[in-house]
């Protein structure tokens, strides 16, 4: 593997660094009334972050730092996923912000700090390296999560997702400790290496703690404990950031490690893959079948979707991964179609949250409903929408892998999570309608409709996605 020791194969993290602190340096200096200006000139910042990672280094493996950075096909296609949920956030937290009286100039530089843990965490080449990525993404989202400070469900959110955060970090840190004792390294090569041949207990043990940790951010069983009610508690826009950019890095990071540090125990690591797989597919698709509150089913719908792109990983093969990829491309803009819809739901200014306002929507705004039904089309998995692809890889990885269990699971678990999806479409064509939404931004209405046209655009021509996406699968291999 070449190595590069230029300053380039940072150079999105560090865009998004200098951003923050020239950002944080206009809004100490101009007050409140520059919460316009730093948010407008945040997303500008994300803008460039997604172009130097796009064009820096483009199809080329690197490594630097002594092995402490890794720029590769895969990190790209996972950083951009990162910075184009970080961007759309954003974008849609302007109009709730101003509306709830919260706009503040530190909520973009939070995002942007954050954001930038992540490009470490994906592109994280040891240990050290991980855990520095993990902590710097996570302090920012304990903040946000409470960013709307007078609202006592946001409060109660930022201090649940801070304690357990503060549990699964610790988890992490033992897990890596543990790894480094017995394997003598913390590159994930070195460990590779030093585990060739031979298995140790205690490395087992060290996996399974890394593992818990890495679950707790994307949000798995059995340590999803915390999503429903921080997605619930937090502010709108926060709970559409929760949902995309952390998730991919969390998953990212979740596959570099299991496919490049642990290809000699995959026996072991499979198996809790699949244990936190199936787990969190038939959880996510029973228990949201309960939930009135949309967001909070969101949360349930995320823990499930982690459980399926999940089943990619297990296979532990290439083409597991390019499912996975697929998968979390998919979902992400599936998500923010969702949460752009959930921020478009206020009546009288105030924001409405239920399933149930959803009732009549065909007739009171169509557009929407459309949009709105084509996301939860694409959820479900029917074809040829965007899900139902996304979900055919994975599988179809699973059961090339041997994994037919699995596989006949996760099939089981997208029928039952598809009742859920599909009542949402039924309220909305076929139920007396309610009382019409305010008219939505336009900024949220144009998420909204890009996120509906991107699914189209990937059944239609989808080898941009594909090709990327099978580029970045043979990296890691």
């Amino acid at each position: 593997m070449p190595v590069d020791y230029s300053v380039s194969l940072v150079l999105p993290a560090l865009i998004l660094g200098l951003g923050a602190l020239a950002l944080l340096m206009v809004g100490a200096f101009r007050g409140e009334k520059s919460a316009e200006l730093v948010t407008g000139l945040a997303i500008a910042v994300i803008g460039f972050a997604l172009l130097a990672v796009c064009y820096a280094h483009k199809g080329d493996t690197l490594q630097g730092y002594d092995g402490a950075v890794v720029q590769d096909n895969f990190g790209r296609f996972m950083q951009a996923l990162a910075l184009i949920g970080s961007f759309a956030t954003l974008i849609m937290a302007i109009p709730f912000l101003r509306r709830e009286g919260i706009h503040k100039f530190e909520f973009p530089i939070l995002i942007l700090l954050s954001t930038m843990g992540m490009l470490v965490l994906i592109s994280a080449g040891n240990l050290i390296t991980l855990y520095l990525g993990f902590e710097l993404m996570s302090l920012a989202l304990y903040v946000i999560a409470a960013f709307h400070r007078d609202d006592v469900r946001a409060s109660e959110a930022g201090l649940k997702y801070f304690v357990l955060g503060a549990l699964s970090s610790g988890m992490l840190l033992y897990g890596a400790s543990l790894i480094y004792g017995f394997a003598g390294t913390v590159s994930f090569h070195g460990i590779a290496t030093a585990l060739v041949g031979h298995q140790s207990i205690g490395v087992v043990f060290g996996l399974v703690f890394l593992s818990a940790g890495l679950a707790f951010k994307m949000s798995t069983v059995p340590f999803h404990m915390w999503t429903p009610d921080v997605y619930e508690g937090a502010p709108t826009p926060v709970t559409a950031f929760f949902a995309t950019a952390p998730k991919m890095a969390a998953v990212a990071v979740a596959v570099r490690v299991m496919i490049t540090a642990f290809p000699g125990i995959a026996i072991e690591w499979q198996q809790i893959i699949i244990f936190i797989s199936i787990c969190s597919m038939v959880l996510g698709s029973f228990a949201a079948i309960g939930q009135t509150n949309f967001k909070r089913l969101m949360a349930y719908s995320a823990i499930g979707n982690m459980g399926f792109a999940l089943t990619g990983l297990a296979a532990g093969t290439e083409q597991g991964v390019y499912g996975v990829l697929i998968y979390m491309s998919a979902y992400l803009v599936m998500t923010l179609g969702t949460f752009a819809a959930i921020l478009s739901m206020q009546r009288k200014g105030k924001a409405v949250e239920t399933v149930a306002d959803l009732a009549g929507l065909s007739q009171t705004n169509p557009a929407m409903a459309f949009f709105l039904a084509m996301i939860m089309f694409s959820l479900a998995g029917v074809p040829p929408l965007a899900g139902f692809f996304a979900k055919f890889y994975v599988f179809q990885a699973a059961i090339q892998a041997n994994l037919y269990f699995l596989a006949v699971i996760g099939v089981l678990a997208s029928v039952v999570a598809a009742f859920y999806y599909l009542r949402i479409v039924k309220m909305m064509y076929f139920d007396a309608p309610a009382e019409s939404f305010d008219r939505p931004d336009t900024a949220v209405r144009a998420v909204l409709a890009v996120a509906g046209l991107v699914m189209l655009l990937i059944v239609v021509y989808p080898a941009p996605v594909v090709e990327a996406a099978a580029a970045a699968a043979h990296s890691l291999f």
